[in-house]
């Protein structure tokens, strides 16, 4: 049998080798001999250990931690703390320093207790006195997931920097990303689907800017925006003389884009003719310019994007089945902002700092009220439609925060109604309880965001119980931010 030194329980267990480079870790207890065994323990396991009696020492080593760029990898701390409770600070932590990871020590285990902090984010809940095996497997599994949060950000970051339609913690976009990733090195034809005003074209721009083909040009044309007359001009190019008004040689979009990308959108509007010129140039790679009989073969790596289900107009007749079986090798399909309400306070602090940038201005961020109201809001326009609200709001703000009268009336009327167009039907069919999870999602993600995620306050705010608050966010797919 080991023996119990102030409540670890320490067998004779070999030392493992130590990390490197070392784990930073916090240790918060107000019982001294607690502490100094744990820190001592974690010292000889190679970690760099700090320890605080009370969650305001925690929290303010943390807050020096960050400030110097030394984010803590593991934080261990008791369940009962003088002024404030471990659970409490669990909580605190989780929504301002995410990418530590949290493991739950206490003399007085409950399984209440317990399933409240594994859903706070603690990685961990042990009762003391505790084995080193136990604490060391425990401790393990914790910095394995910061790292793996870690390296998440990382991936992120390089898939979204400088991409606003790929920013936040969605599922569907963490989902995305991994798509973009895996599709990228390669040349196969990828299909956006979405919303007019989703992110599509900042997508392909992802998959473009992580490819082999990254230094060649990426090409865009709306195949919406030109006339059908001028269309085959614009993709193939033209010699003089072709048609009135063709006055000297034009190189097409489909050259331009040689040994890169070219991104066709709306590829949902391009008439028939169109499309069986688009089906050979994808299975060829070869095409004449208009009015000439010389054939020019290229490489040029094709995406393309639809604000329409082609599936229906392919069942309509309006869209050729080979071209659409062509083209939907990967399909991407962007979620509408309404369905990703919780990505909207990331998105708007994005746009913020990047118009403050070009109006060179202090802004800072933004009042509850104002967040919330950004939030709630329906955004029938999508993330084009918040840079929008973003950009004039950063023009108009009197302060360095903006506020609710910086907002257009439509964002900031509480009874303002956006009705949404739902694609490919007039109505569908739902009982009036589907038809009011949305708009209470919204609601409740806004109150969460304008409360930077504490749930105690959310639910003051909303005058409902903490326990109806988490029933609510489980039944309408409500997730905290991730780290």
């Amino acid at each position: 049998m080991g023996r119990s030194v102030s409540g670890i329980h320490r067998p004779h267990t070999a030392t493992t080798d130590r990390p490197d480079p070392p784990t930073r870790t916090l240790v918060i207890d107000d019982d001294a001999m607690v502490s100094e065994a744990v820190a001592e323990f974690l010292s000889r396991d190679g970690h760099e250990v700090e320890t605080v009696s009370t969650a305001e020492a925690a929290l303010e080593s943390l807050a020096r931690a960050e400030e110097a760029g030394r984010e803590y990898h593991l934080a261990l701390c008791d369940l009962h703390l003088p002024g404030r409770d471990g659970l409490t600070l669990l909580e605190q932590i989780s929504a301002t320093h995410s990418a530590t990871a949290f493991v739950m020590l206490t003399g007085y285990g409950s399984v209440e207790s317990a399933v409240r902090a594994l859903k706070l984010g603690a990685s961990d809940y042990l009762v003391k006195p505790v084995v080193d095996e136990e604490l060391r497997q425990a401790v393990a599994r914790a910095v394995a997931r910061h790292t793996l949060l870690r390296e998440n950000r990382t991936l992120r970051r390089r898939v979204g920097e400088g991409i606003p339609g790929l920013i936040g913690d969605d599922p569907r976009m963490a989902r995305i990303h991994d798509v973009v990733r895996a599709v990228a090195p390669s040349r196969t034809t990828v299909l956006m689907t979405g919303e007019s005003g989703t992110g599509k074209s900042l997508v392909a721009r992802a998959i473009h800017e992580l490819s082999p083909r990254r230094s060649a040009p990426f090409v865009e044309l709306s195949c919406g925006s030109i006339p059908e007359t001028l269309l085959e001009s614009e993709l193939f190019g033209h010699v003089k003389g072709a048609f009135t008004g063709a006055h000297a040689d034009k190189e097409g979009r489909f050259l331009a884009a040689h040994g890169g990308t070219l991104f066709l959108d709306e590829i949902n509007s391009a008439s028939p003719g169109m499309q069986l010129k688009l089906l050979r140039v994808l299975q060829e790679r070869r095409f004449e310019p208009v009015g000439s009989s010389r054939t020019l073969e290229i490489d040029v790596r094709i995406l393309l994007a639809t604000n329409q289900p082609l599936e229906q107009l392919v069942a309509s007749g309006q869209f050729r089945q080979d071209l659409y079986y062509r083209i939907n090798v990967v399909q991407v399909a962007l979620p509408p902002l309404r369905d990703r309400a919780a990505d909207i306070p990331s998105l708007a602090a994005h746009f913020l700092d990047k118009h403050a940038g070009e109006l060179a201005r202090e802004l800072v961020g933004f009042t509850p009220e104002a967040l919330a109201a950004i939030c709630a809001y329906p955004y029938p326009g999508n993330i084009r439609e918040l840079a929008n609200i973003i950009e004039r709001a950063a023009v108009l703000a009197k302060g360095q925060r903006i506020g609710i009268d910086d907002l257009p009336d439509s964002v900031r009327c509480p009874t303002h109604v956006t009705v949404v167009p739902v694609q490919g039907a007039d109505w569908v069919p739902m009982s009036l309880e589907e038809a009011l999870r949305d708009p209470e999602r919204r609601i409740i993600t806004a109150a969460l965001a304008a409360n930077h995620w504490n749930r105690q306050k959310t639910a003051e705010q909303l005058d409902i119980n903490r326990t109806t608050l988490y029933k609510k966010m489980r039944t309408l797919g409500i997730e905290g931010p991730q780290g």
